[in-house]
This record gives C-alpha cells, sequence and structure tokens, in this order.
C-alpha cells in the first residue's frame, strides 16, 4: 500500500470514529454498564499491570491509546495511575473531556495519533489499549512506537479479538435468519451507510482477516517486547456485558477469538 493510500485511509478511519462517537457510550463493550463489569476490567488491569500507586507511594504513569470517550482511562484512574487518553478523533475526545469534568478527575486528553504519538521516550509505566490493533494500518510501527515510550521493564496491555472470522455462533444466527426471512418471519434490513463504510475500512486494515492473537504477539516479539503473554480469560467481562445484550449476540460475542495480551519492554 502506498503512502498516501496509507495516510486516505487513516482519514476515514478518523471520520469514522468521530461519526460513531455520538452513540458510542450507548453500546454495551463500550461503557461499562454495571459494577460487576467494572470489577471484572478491575481484576484484568491489576492481573497484568498491578495498582496505580506503588507502596512507595509512587504513581506510575499510563498512556491510554485510542481512548475514545475515555472508558478505559477512567477504569485505569479507579486503580490509581496518572492517566494520559490519547485519540485523534476531536468528537470523542469533547465527549471524554465532559466525562471526566463530571467525574471530577484529572485525567489529561490529547489529541493525537496512536501510530505516532510524539510522547517522550520512556515515559509511561503502562500502555492499555482496547480494540485498536484490529483497526491499524501499520501495527509494527506502532508497536515500536508503544516500546519506545514505555520505561524499561513497562508493559504494554492489549484487549484485542478477532472480529472478522466467523464462529459456530455467528453462523447460526445466519442461518436462523435466512431462514425466517424464507418463511416470511423477518425481513431483510437494508446495510446502512455507516456498515458500509465499516466494511470498506475493515478490508483494507492490516488484520482485514481478523487479528489472532498468535500473529500480534509475534509482531509485538518482533519490534523488541519480551516475553508476551496471552490471556485468554475474559469470561467475567463477557459476562458482564452480555447481561445488557440479547441472547443470540450475547452467546456470538462469547464465542469469539477475544484476548488480553501483556508485553514487556525489556
Amino acid at each position: 500500500m502506498t503512502q498516501s493510500g496509507n495516510f486516505n485511509l487513516r482519514d476515514e478511519i478518523r471520520e469514522y470514529w468521530s461519526m460513531r462517537a455520538v452513540t458510542f457510550d450507548d453500546q454495551p463493550g463500550h461503557e461499562i454498564f454495571s459494577d460487576q463489569e467494572r470489577l471484572a476490567w478491575h481484576d484484568l488491569f491489576r492481573r497484568h499491570l498491578g495498582d496505580g500507586v506503588l507502596g512507595d507511594g509512587t504513581v506510575r504513569r499510563a498512556l491510554d491509546l485510542a481512548s475514545g470517550t475515555g472508558v478505559i482511562s477512567h477504569l485505569l484512574h479507579d486503580l490509581g495511575f496518572d492517566v494520559t487518553g490519547l485519540d485523534w478523533s476531536e468528537a470523542m475526545l469533547a465527549k471524554a473531556r465532559d466525562k471526566s469534568k463530571l467525574r471530577q478527575s484529572n485525567i489529561r486528553f490529547l489529541l493525537g495519533d496512536a501510530e505516532n504519538t510524539f510522547e517522550d521516550d520512556d515515559s509511561y509505566d503502562v500502555i492499555v489499549t482496547r480494540h485498536l490493533v484490529w483497526t491499524l494500518v501499520d501495527p509494527a510501527m506502532a508497536f515500536a512506537e508503544w516500546l519506545r515510550v514505555l520505561k524499561p521493564g513497562g508493559k504494554l496491555l492489549i484487549v484485542d479479538g478477532d472480529f472478522v472470522s466467523p464462529t459456530w455462533m455467528s453462523t447460526l444466527n445466519k442461518t436462523m435468519a435466512n431462514l425466517l426471512h424464507a418463511i416470511g418471519l423477518k425481513r431483510v434490513i437494508d446495510e446502512t451507510p455507516q456498515i458500509k463504510t465499516h466494511r470498506d475500512i475493515l478490508a483494507r486494515v492490516h488484520f482485514s482477516q481478523g487479528a489472532r492473537a498468535d500473529a500480534v504477539c509475534e509482531m509485538l516479539k518482533s519490534a523488541g517486547f519480551d516475553p508476551v503473554t496471552t490471556d485468554f480469560n475474559m469470561r467475567q467481562i463477557h459476562r458482564a456485558q452480555s447481561k445488557h445484550l440479547g441472547l443470540a449476540k450475547g452467546l456470538e460475542r462469547g464465542a469469539q477469538h477475544r484476548y488480553a495480551i501483556c508485553a514487556i519492554k525489556p
């Protein structure tokens, strides 16, 4: 892909997520809708990152990349981290700043590109991304950038998944929908412009066939992270989210290849 093609794709991705900002927090899997889910996220972060304040009182710095409306930033803030959220959508940042003001948090939200942060070398103790890697145009460049801004011994936590490859549940849901349509019990809903845009973008990102954990881990190792470990135990989070989804949608989400990857800068 040419450099100009990459630039145009990045522009499209930014515009797409800016458009999504209006309703982003309305969807389960984006905003937190229960204390059960909030505690499940806290448990995941503590399991891999520890708390934000060390025994000697040192406050650790955290960078939330593609911070969106600030959901992950606030979860890290709950644990005592000094948090910076970075996003390249002004619409997302506006919502994040409003939320931060309402909750009286001291989170900094900055406009920036997750693949080229312009943050200082060795400046963060932890970096967290949620559902960012699968959208990256150049993940190798991004991983090298994240390694650069982490302090030695710092940790990167990637929460992501393969949202492309069909699962047994998505196949069943599609089969049932086609059957109900065939017998006249379900009408076909026309594809929205938003869905068309999403599909077009997905076809051109690096992980267009799905961001599988093993492929992401290999790229992280090539970037210089060591060790790199994968945690597939996302059950508590999925269980909490599924209470706010329909049965079929909840089962489909639970069947997806979702994971948390923790990578350390030597």
